[in-house]
């Protein structure tokens, strides 16, 4: 336990001097404010925009707060898990392509306190700057449009956040298994793509899957109810996460042994 502690306090201090405990929050602050900002001055910088016919007038229906804190979830989605990956894309093969994973591992440092000591450091530095970002988008949401259940709102958070944590899993054994960390980052991206994709497609049939966690965390917020298939859906999340850690310390032990 006093290992994984040093290597997860280590990676820690690397963020920190990497300044991705500055920008990665700031990044998400700032899509969790935009999306309550730009929905309220909408009509605004659509007139601004001009071409418009001379006397038209703008009418958008004023949307209700909890629609739009799902919206922040939605700019989460594809902004900031594209922040998330370029942030997280070398965790793994970034040190082994500088090789200074030969003197880490040299130590009597079993892969797999090394492989869960990065992923928590990530998950950390994601579930951190998730909050961050959604409380901002709470707050301004509250202060243009209606206040939002806290109850709906930390359900709605902790849910998307273990999507969240699903996703940057998937990032940490691409980066154990691929070398390049565009690479890592174009597979991992699309993994995510494809998966909420296909489950919006066949969602019938596919309840388990963890891009589901998305529709939940937004029926939390709208209804205050999950949803069909979402005690199923965190099993199966749970579940991979576990599974998908313990490939990356199998990859990485391969790897190792291999050289």
């Amino acid at each position: 336990m006093r290992q994984w502690m040093v290597m997860y306090n280590k990676e820690m201090q690397e963020m920190w001097r990497s300044f991705k405990w500055m920008w990665v929050p700031v990044v998400f602050v700032l899509l969790g404010i935009m999306q309550p900002v730009t929905t309220y001055y909408l009509p605004q910088i659509l007139e601004s925009a001009g071409g418009l016919p001379e006397g038209a007038v703008i009418e958008i229906p004023t949307p209700e707060g909890e629609q739009v804190v799902a919206e922040i979830l939605g700019q989460f989605s594809t902004m900031g898990v594209l922040v998330l990956v370029l942030a997280g894309m070398a965790i793994i093969s970034g040190e082994r392509i500088s090789r200074s994973i030969v003197l880490i591992l040299v130590r009597p440092l079993p892969q797999a306190s090394f492989i869960t000591a990065k992923w928590a450091g990530l998950a950390t530095l994601t579930i951190c700057s998730l909050i961050l970002g959604y409380l901002a988008g709470w707050y301004y949401t509250g202060l243009l449009f209606d206040s939002v259940s806290i109850g709906r709102a930390v359900s709605g958070v902790f849910v998307y956040g273990l999507w969240m944590t699903f996703v940057i899993t998937v990032l940490v054994l691409m980066s154990t298994l691929l070398r390049g960390n565009s690479a890592v980052a174009f597979v991992t991206i699309l993994f995510a793509v494809c998966l909420s994709v296909l489950t919006s497609l066949f969602e019938r049939w596919m309840l388990w899957s963890p891009a589901r966690l998305t529709h939940h965390a937004t029926s939390f917020l709208m209804s205050g109810d999950a949803g069909d298939g979402f005690l199923l859906s965190v099993s199966v999340t749970v579940a991979a996460i576990i599974a998908i850690l313990l490939a990356a310390v199998i990859a990485l032990k391969h790897q190792e042994l291999g050289d």
